[in-house]
């Protein structure tokens, strides 16, 4: 007989690798979660369906994220329209939690786009300058090995565009939770669905302020992108070009406070003026970043300079005093040494996509 509370058990522990990104496969996570429960061999039976660890994982959503879940999806539906509405050629159809509701901290927003190249489609996310990657990914669905393709957009809300010939634009995909027909909203179905849970909702003011929403991200790159070229004096930097100290910096700093996104932006950041006026790097450096970064990583990247003094023994007393001042002076100080041991020539260091990509998931996890 089923042990119903064997698998209560199972699908509370599954839900819960699931909600922390530990496993993102309901099977995974089961087999999973059930080793966890009784460390035993489990019938069948008693491993919960994907549709009671959905339950489950939308519960930690409700008790962790609060009202901000609730704005989140507003935003996230806003910004499925609009590029829905860009890419109307390839049909798009949205699906998952963003239409039910059921998002989550990291939810993606997934698209279906129907169309038999993915070169159209890299074309207009390029013109939009939205950075994306291609995925070819194997599944095996009904019994068979299928290969699909997706297009992931690292944007204010991370995108998912799933790919298929445009000669399925009118097939009925099933969900792999309920084996139901996949819900799923075109652009007037979505349009509608706006205007009936948002009515005071002003749609096309907010699909024109969304547009103009900066990614910072996006802001981020294109300020390093350019330290790629900035080559420094060998007596100070015998590593080589400025992006480089950059990110061997940022990897020390992710090593020291694993957590804190705040630090390790100021550690990533820090030389972007090199890149405008390297004679005042600091200043122009700090110009082009406001609006895009808290008022702590400001006076992190702010007082860099001043730390090395601090740490080389040529700061005045005054200064000084100013700055152990500060409740952020230990890290200060802890940023003047990422800053100075992030000089070796030949360190293991990450592209600059992946370190900003590592940024963004932590934004993401700590809210």
């Amino acid at each position: 007989m089923p042990n119903p509370r064997l698998r209560q058990q199972i699908a509370f522990e599954a839900a819960r690798l699931m909600y922390e990104r530990q496993e993102s496969e309901y099977m995974r996570a089961k087999l999973r979660a059930a080793r966890r429960v009784c460390r035993d061999w489990v019938k069948n039976s008693d491993l919960p369906s994907n549709a009671e660890i959905r339950e489950h994982v939308q519960q930690f959503a409700r008790l962790f994220e609060g009202e901000q879940r609730t704005a989140n999806l507003r935003d996230m539906r806003l910004e499925a329209l609009r590029l829905m509405r860009l890419l109307a050629r390839f049909k798009p159809r949205l699906i998952g939690s963003v239409l039910t509701g059921h998002i989550r901290r990291g939810s993606d927003i997934d698209l279906h786009l129907f169309s038999d190249s993915t070169l159209p489609i890299e074309s207009i996310l390029e013109e939009e300058g939205l950075p994306f990657t291609i995925e070819q990914k194997q599944i095996l669905k009904a019994g068979a090995q299928r290969i699909f393709t997706h297009i992931h957009v690292a944007d204010r809300f991370p995108i998912e565009f799933t790919v298929y010939g445009s000669h399925q634009a009118s097939e009925q995909f099933r969900s792999s939770i309920t084996g139901q027909p996949i819900e799923r909203a075109d652009i007037p179905q979505l349009e509608e669905l706006l205007r009936r849970e948002y009515p005071d909702l002003a749609l096309e003011d907010e699909l024109t302020a969304a547009a103009e929403k900066v990614d910072r991200f996006q802001v981020y790159r294109s300020l390093l992108l350019p330290l790629a070229g900035v080559a420094q004096s060998r007596e100070w930097h015998p590593e080589g070009d400025a992006l480089y100290h950059s990110l061997q910096v940022f990897e020390l700093a992710r090593d020291e406070l694993p957590y804190d996104e705040e630090f390790q932006l100021a550690a990533l950041l820090h030389d972007v003026g090199k890149g405008i006026d390297p004679y005042d790097h600091v200043r122009t450096g700090l110009e082009a970043l406001e609006g895009y970064i808290t008022p702590r990583t400001r006076w992190l990247i702010e007082h860099h300079m001043e730390a090395r003094a601090l740490a080389d023994g040529t700061l005045g007393s005054r200064a000084r005093q100013r700055l152990e001042a500060s409740p952020d002076f230990e890290e200060l100080q802890l940023l003047a040494d990422c800053d100075r041991r992030g000089r070796v020539p030949g360190a293991q260091v990450s592209e600059l996509d992946d370190a900003l990509d590592a940024i963004r998931e932590l934004a993401r996890q700590c809210g």
